[in-house]
């Protein structure tokens, strides 16, 4: 059985935004040679994510980050003491890791999907992990 992991890193720039990663998924794909199989995402942060969304339209990205920010404010009167529980709570919503179809040695998305890093506690310096498993 053929497998792949790859490690990437990132910098993130402001305090939440999303941040394709489709590119650096797919790549991780095509150099794994893996033709019909399995491809984890998965994000060792516990303020940040990973999730899959429309990638034609950036306003979507944006609003996305609005409703997060609706569901858990920045200043909620969180117990925390490191003034971050909302990214935690937005984490924990998104969550860190994605399974995704491999079909034909790429990555079976929807005309408008792509893979976003979800960062809710920037900027940093954050990495995530590309699984690749045939089967």
């Amino acid at each position: 059985m053929i497998d792949s992991m790859k490690s990437f890193s990132l910098k993130t720039s402001r305090r939440m935004e999303l941040v394709n990663i489709t590119a650096e998924v797919a790549q991780a794909v095509r150099l794994s040679n893996v033709k019909e199989g399995l491809c984890t995402v998965f994000v060792p942060h516990t303020t940040a994510g990973v999730t899959i969304n429309e990638n034609a339209d950036p306003s979507v990205a944006r609003d996305v980050l609005m409703q997060l920010e609706r569901i858990a404010p920045f200043e909620a009167g969180y117990d925390h003491a490191e003034e971050n529980s909302d990214a935690h709570v937005k984490s924990s919503l998104v969550g860190p890791s994605l399974t995704l179809i491999v079909s034909e040695g790429r990555l079976a998305l929807g005309a408008w999907q792509g893979v976003y890093f979800c960062e809710f506690d920037g900027p940093r310096s954050r990495k995530f992990y590309v699984k690749v498993i045939a089967g």
